[in-house]
């Protein structure tokens, strides 16, 4: 399985509700992840930046790729984005991070 990690940015006062509604993640959008092959999928928050970041594995021949363009993660950016940094598509703004240490 590969690995990748992200960040993403929470605005300013909103921890507490960011988790409740992930805490509550819809069973379609959990269905979702799981079917383009997304596992084992954690975010963390470094609390005094809002600085988010998420790490996830993937299978192999997954289709994330797929995800931006699903009615569900489209939904679930919209209902997400008055929470967090995000584009004019709700796509929330993420930025890929670079392998640079596993210890197996």
């Amino acid at each position: 399985m590969e690995q990748i990690a992200f960040t993403l940015q929470l605005k300013a006062g909103y921890a507490d509700e960011y988790r409740r509604r992930h805490d509550a993640l819809w069973p379609e959008l959990a269905e979702l992840l799981h079917a383009t092959g997304i596992r084992d999928y954690s975010i963390f928050l470094e609390p005094d930046s809002g600085k988010l970041f998420g790490v996830l594995r993937r299978l192999p021949g997954h289709r994330m790729e797929q995800l931006p363009a699903h009615p569900v993660m489209q939904r679930w950016w919209r209902y997400m984005a008055d929470l967090m940094e995000a584009g004019k598509d709700f796509q929330p703004v993420s930025v890929e991070l670079r392998p640079m240490f596993h210890l197996p």
